[in-house]
């Protein structure tokens, strides 16, 4: 049985990096837990944790609600900027 905060990290509506969450879980589980192996998957989790957050933080300037935007308005988002 997953915890909520397990199920918040799967959500894709919530979490917009869940493929980069998973990719890094699986490179540690693929390499014994040796970070040094998979410096570049922490490397796409944080620049993808970054770049949504200043794209929260620009719509909670801008009053725009839900200040994440869902799975699907993220899609069209990163679509638009090739």
């Amino acid at each position: 049985r997953m915890s909520r905060h397990a199920k918040k990290l799967k959500d894709h509506d919530i979490n917009p990096c869940v493929a980069e969450t998973d990719a890094t879980t699986k490179c540690l589980n693929d390499n014994n837990y040796n970070k040094d192996m998979c410096a570049d998957y922490f490397l796409k989790y944080r620049n993808c944790r970054k770049f949504w957050h200043e794209i929260m933080m620009q719509r909670k300037r801008n009053g725009v609600k839900p200040e994440m935007p869902a799975a699907e308005e993220r899609k069209k988002i990163l679509e638009s900027m090739g």
